[in-house]
Parts: structure tokens; C-alpha cells; sequence
């Protein structure tokens, strides 16, 4: 359509068309809002981010922790993500190191 029967076309016929598009920007920024306070929910309870408590862990059952030595003091748990991670890199090189015992004692 050229400008000049664009011209001729009254207001109230071009104007749908505009509002559309300004609605659809809303409808997406109101989802992206939406997105980023669910993503910010989620990593507070990841404990990635500073502010907030992480979420405790719930108790599964009787495993491997219940068969440990009750004379072992069990330290407070660690703050930061990086922490916690050697943590469990520490707990994972002690279980080693008692499975490789327990084998060494069954083979002798």
C-alpha cells in the first residue's frame, strides 16, 4: 500500500494493528518479570546467591551415615557452594579410604 492511499485510510483502522504489537511487547516483558523472580527463587535456594537460607535437606533414611562411628563429631555445615563441595569431596575421599580398609581386612 503506497502513502497516499494509506493517507486517505481513516485513524481508527491503523490503530489495532499498532496496539498489537505494543501489547505483545508488555505480554513478553510481563513473562521475562515472571521468569527472573522464579530464577531468583531457585538459586536462593541452591544457596548461589548471598541473601536468603538455604533450604535444609531432607533425612532419607537409614544409608551409609548410619553405620559411621558415633565418636565422629560432625562439623556445622559449610556456608558457600565452594564449601560445601569440598565437603563432599572430603566425605567421598574418607568413605574411600574406609572401603579400602574394610577390603584389606577381608582379603588378609
Amino acid at each position: 500500500m503506497d502513502q497516499a492511499q494509506q493517507a486517505r485510510r481513516p485513524i481508527a483502522e491503523l490503530t489495532p494493528s499498532r496496539e498489537r504489537g505494543w501489547v505483545g511487547l508488555i505480554v513478553l516483558l510481563l513473562a521475562l518479570v515472571i521468569v527472573a523472580v522464579l530464577a531468583q527463587t531457585v538459586l536462593k535456594s541452591y544457596g548461589m546467591l548471598g541473601a536468603g537460607a538455604p533450604v535444609k535437606a531432607q533425612t532419607r533414611g537409614p544409608g551409609p551415615a548410619a553405620s559411621a562411628s558415633p565418636d565422629t563429631a560432625a562439623a556445622p555445615a559449610p556456608m558457600t557452594p565452594i564449601e560445601r563441595a569440598r565437603g563432599v569431596e572430603q566425605t567421598v575421599k574418607q568413605g574411600e579410604e574406609d572401603m579400602s580398609k574394610r577390603i584389606d581386612e577381608q582379603t588378609k
